[in-house]
């Protein structure tokens, strides 16, 4: 099983998801991002059409909807009031901006990042100084 399909379906099992929910003309949209293991996705009336493995300050999913046409969603963190933010566009043309809290995605982000850090450093001793 590929990583990413593995880490989606862990993500999928309880774990907490930021979710940005929209209704663009006939299409509800929603964008989740998990704040464990750096998967995004993206969701088109209940269908997954994006995903992404990502632990940087920002990202961009492209998508068509329904009606074929291209809907944008960026995600990234607002330097003026320190908020996750995703804003959506279609036609190039701000629809909307949303707005969460960041610190529990930065905060369990971390944890992932110490946590394989960790792991991969006691893989690496166990290599070099068998039992």
């Amino acid at each position: 099983m590929p990583l990413l399909e593995l880490i989606t379906r862990l993500s999928m099992k309880g774990l907490h998801m930021v979710s940005f929910k929209y209704e663009l003309n006939q299409d509800s949209v929603e964008l989740q991002a998990s704040d464990w293991f750096g998967i995004e996705r993206v969701f088109v009336n209940g269908q997954m059409v994006s995903r992404k493995f990502n632990f940087g300050p920002n990202s961009v999913h492209k998508v068509q909807l329904n009606d074929g046409h291209q809907c944008s969603f960026k995600l990234f963190i607002d330097p003026q009031t320190d908020e996750l933010t995703c804003r959506i566009y279609k036609h190039n043309q701000l629809i909307t901006s949303l707005k969460q809290g960041k610190n529990s995605l930065i905060q369990g982000q971390r944890l992932l990042q110490q946590g394989l850090l960790l792991c991969s450093s006691l893989v690496l001793l166990v290599v070099l100084f068998p039992f």
